[in-house]
């Protein structure tokens, strides 16, 4: 027989061990402990994301029609991370080459309304979602008699209420179907196999909260107390509204120049009910495809005009990624982290022999040197106390220059 009061205790001790040391332990993040996070570009069928595909990624990868499902198999592809901080340190560094970092995108097939019941391309939709780590959830709010609407007229609150929905009812078929399994296993389980027990009973528990969050239309990720051990619980089962969205509303170009339309509020007081943590983007798909086959021909910057860098930027503080960079005369590079990362772990982002054998690394700031000009003067900085030395503790932040020192590995 299981011993209840012991299960208890333990439950207590791990959430009262979870709240007085708050303030010395870091928060957990959702999603996979990985640097090489990916997104999906989600939404209805034919509102524009093949279409977005292509600007972003500069490709004819995509198939955009004007029909539904012109999209089967979702299409990767990699894009260049614009940083500012990476053009600075190449010119000041005077480096022969400059390496951005890349992530990684799929533009997966169009959802229709009860795709969590296998309509449409229902249950491959949903597989591919699960398979990314954050969702560009694009939203048509444009009127065009040549373009169809699936749902037969323009409503983006309507069409955020539609996927969200999905990706809700989904998940909570499948939190049933582990609470199911999980509580057989804690009936074949006793006293002597503690851990397990320990273990089993904090996933029903997280899987049991969620699925009251689930129940009252919210996304796992929208609740702000969840425990360490509670995200560790539901990191396990990869659930659909735990990942980070953010939510791209198409609209026509005059609406993207003046940065307005008129089912903003709408949209934003829904957001700001059922989804606060994803941030709105307005763009123009049809537009970024004109910048993208400007810049093809004449290979002119568009940047400044353009609304894709802070689309990947945002995605990329969405999944809580960050950079650092290594640089030298001969290149200049940006790579990519999540938050929390500590020093060796960064090391071994370059290579895994650098984090095994890690012995210390040189730290700038960038905000040290984000005003100088060329050339770099490593002797000036060292004098004023700008180069730090730190070790394996450090946590590495956004916008740090390292230099990795570690041991010569050893040879088999």
């Amino acid at each position: 027989m299981i011993n209840i009061f012991i299960i208890q205790q333990i439950r207590r001790y791990a959430a009262s061990s979870t709240t007085t040391t708050a303030t010395t332990i870091p928060k957990k993040l959702f999603g996979r402990p990985s640097n090489n996070l990916t997104s999906g570009i989600v939404g209805l069928a034919n509102v524009g994301k093949s279409t977005f595909f292509q600007a972003i990624t500069k490709s004819k990868l995509g198939n955009p029609a004007n029909y539904p499902f012109a999209t089967i198999e979702p299409e990767e592809a990699r894009v260049i991370v614009p940083s500012n901080e990476l053009n600075k340190l190449s010119k000041l560094y005077n480096s022969k080459k400059k390496i951005n970092a890349i992530l990684k995108i799929f533009d997966i097939a169009g959802l229709v309304r009860g795709a969590s019941d296998n309509k449409g391309l229902g249950n491959s939709f949903l597989n591919d979602i699960r398979s990314v780590d954050g969702i560009f959830q694009i939203v048509r709010a444009f009127k065009d008699n040549e373009i169809t609407h699936i749902e037969g007229n323009i409503n983006p609150v309507r069409d955020l209420i539609i996927v969200q929905d999905e990706l809700i009812l989904k998940d909570m078929e499948f939190i049933e179907n582990s609470i199911e399994k999980l509580e057989i296993q804690l009936k074949h389980k006793n006293n002597k196999q503690i851990n397990e027990l320990t273990s089993i009973e904090q996933q029903l528990e997280s899987l049991k909260i969620a699925y009251d969050l689930l129940l009252n239309g919210q996304k796992i990720i929208n609740k702000k107390d969840w425990l360490n051990y509670q995200i560790d619980a539901l990191n396990s089962h990869n659930l659909l509204t735990a990942k980070p969205s953010i939510i791209l509303i198409n609209v026509n170009e005059n609406d993207f120049f003046n940065q307005s339309n008129e089912f903003l509020i709408d949209i934003e007081n829904w957001v700001k009910e059922f989804s606060p943590d994803s941030s709105i983007i307005l763009f123009s798909a049809n537009y970024e495809t004109k910048l993208s086959e400007i810049q093809n021909e004449n290979e002119i910057n568009f940047e400044s005009k353009s609304a894709l860098p802070k689309i990947i930027q945002e995605m990329r503080k969405a999944l809580n990624l960050i950079s650092f960079y290594t640089c030298g005369n001969i290149e200049s590079r940006q790579w990519t982290i999540r938050k929390l990362t500590s020093c060796p772990k960064a090391a071994g982002v370059i290579h895994t022999d650098f984090e095994k054998t890690f012995i210390n690394a040189e730290l700038i700031k960038f905000n040290d040197i984000k005003d100088l000009n060329p050339p770099f003067d490593e002797k000036s900085l060292k004098s004023k106390g700008k180069i730090q030395r730190v070790g394996k503790n450090y946590i590495v932040e956004d916008g740090d220059i390292l230099h990795f020192k570690a041991a010569a590995a050893k040879k088999k």
